[in-house]
């Protein structure tokens, strides 16, 4: 589903990824982990072309992100034909980004009409679904403002999946929340995760991985460090994983 070669991607002279290597097959369910400034949110960006890279590929579903080859020579696609690509994945971050001015419903909506041309009564009726889905099915006429922040979230996640993504991508998602809040939006991700939902999530939420990943990822630096399954987690081979799990456990 995602397949990642040598990503490398700088800010000025501060290189913040340097050469990431990773493949994540359809249906797996991927945890990024690390210290602040490793650089997960920046390849998670770089997967759906809200970063450019430097060098290096990615394909999702077996396009070329953000890119074309032609005669041998590598052109950057135009922004209509990025966001094209864009709607195969899902992406929920940090802070909801809702629009305050419309209700859950219209949230949920906005896009699958706007830019998929579906029906609007066909898309409400999917909206409606996805509401039940994430356990909101009474809040379809709240305004965000409404909502609590553990609400919200689970408003983007059901406004992401609108757009029936292959991949779904997670920007530390439980970061801005109150911790009363987490729970819910982690039980939310793992009944995603239990359906079979192609997901890559950043997060320091360990009980989340050793529950829901097929596979963690430690990135430190710019690099991936290691990685193998949840076990990883209670027995890390790297001095740097030890460190920085030992934070958490």
């Amino acid at each position: 589903m995602m397949c990642a070669r040598g990503v490398r991607k700088s800010f000025g002279s501060l290189e913040v990824l340097r050469g990431i290597d990773m493949e994540v097959a359809a249906g797996e369910v991927v945890v990024l982990m690390g210290p602040s400034g490793s650089g997960k949110s920046t390849f998670l960006r770089c997967i759906n072309h809200l970063e450019a890279m430097d060098a290096g590929s990615i394909h999702v579903g077996g396009q070329l992100m953000g890119y074309r080859v032609h005669n041998g020579r590598v052109h950057h696609l135009r922004p209509r034909e990025v966001t094209r690509q864009r709607r195969d994945i899902g992406m929920v971050f940090q802070h909801f980004n809702l629009f305050p001015h419309q209700t859950v419903l219209q949230n949920i909506v906005e896009a699958p009409v706007g830019v998929l041309k579906r029906p609007r009564a066909e898309a409400q009726k999917d909206a409606r679904e996805l509401l039940a889905r994430v356990g909101l099915s009474d809040k379809a006429g709240a305004y965000p403002r409404q909502l609590s922040g553990g609400q919200q979230q689970r408003v983007a996640i059901a406004r992401a999946l609108a757009m029936r993504p292959k991949l779904m991508l997670f920007d530390e998602p439980t970061s801005a929340l109150d911790p009363e809040l987490v729970g819910e939006v982690l039980a939310t991700m793992r009944d995603l995760a239990r359906e079979g939902l192609t997901m890559i999530v950043v997060t320091h939420e360990v009980s989340f991985a050793k529950e829901a990943a097929d596979r963690v990822v430690f990135m430190d630096d710019g690099v991936v460090v290691e990685e193998g399954p949840p076990s990883l987690l209670d027995r890390p081979s790297h001095e740097r994983t030890r460190s920085f799990l030992g934070r958490f456990l």
